[in-house]
């Protein structure tokens, strides 16, 4: 199936660009051959898709799946009527692989804390966690931070963590996002023949309460060099 959506998608946008370029040869023979996809797409779908699902799928996948697509939206302007499961105390089953020895079970999955190490560990940005009292309780250790930690600063207070000439902007940071007048700041600097571009951003809980703030350093040189597109797996 998805490859029957991406066929349509690139006929789409073989249509849009024609008619960008006021290009119109051939392309009511385009928009036929679209028509006649989406109609043998909607076919499929009646014919096998939907058929096997409803065979395959239990009530709880239906409700996970159901979840799912509130996260990423909806195709039409209207909102889906809400789907009422048949059985009012289901609920969606995850993999029971999934959770065991010692995973810590997230918002969004399971992860170990060999995994949530080695995740941070590479991730190409640097990243400071300041919690509501403005103690400093984490950062991550990368191979390439943009400016060096150290483990002395674990449980010390953000203002004696930075020079004289920035504490006051750190200070006024917090101050704004407590507040919750601000909730990001944004600077970018050149740094050792590197641009570096630092960012923070205010952690609220769902009651919206001010949780701390993560500081995120990233040096992007090589990314303000990007033109164009590259689609293709290039390890040259």
């Amino acid at each position: 199936m998805w490859a029957f959506h991406d066929a349509n998608r690139d006929l789409l946008r073989l249509v849009r660009k024609k008619i960008e370029d006021k290009n119109l040869e051939g392309i009511q023979e385009t928009i036929r051959i679209i028509i006649g996809e989406m109609q043998r797409l909607a076919m499929v779908e009646e014919m096998r898709l939907f058929p096997y699902a409803l065979h395959l799928l239990k009530e709880a996948d239906w409700i996970e799946m159901k979840n799912g697509d509130e996260e990423i939206g909806w195709m039409m302007p209207q909102r889906p009527v809400s789907y009422t499961p048949a059985n009012e105390n289901s609920r969606p089953v995850t993999n029971p692989q999934q959770g065991l020895s010692g995973a810590l079970q997230l918002e969004e999955g399971y992860l170990h804390q060999e995994q949530i190490n080695l995740l941070l560990k590479f991730m190409p940005v640097d990243l400071t966690y300041v919690d509501e009292n403005d103690r400093v309780l984490f950062y991550n250790r990368g191979e390439d931070r943009v400016f060096p930690r150290s483990a002395a600063i674990i449980g010390r207070e953000v203002r004696f963590c930075h020079p004289p000439k920035s504490v006051g902007t750190v200070l006024k940071i917090l101050e704004e996002f407590k507040k919750g007048t601000k909730s990001e700041a944004e600077f970018w600097i050149r740094f050792k023949g590197k641009v570096i571009h630092i960012r923070y951003f205010a952690l609220r809980n769902k009651e919206g309460q001010y949780k701390g703030v993560i500081e995120m350093s990233q040096d992007i040189t090589a990314i303000q060099k990007l033109e164009g597109e590259q689609r293709l797996l290039n390890w040259e």
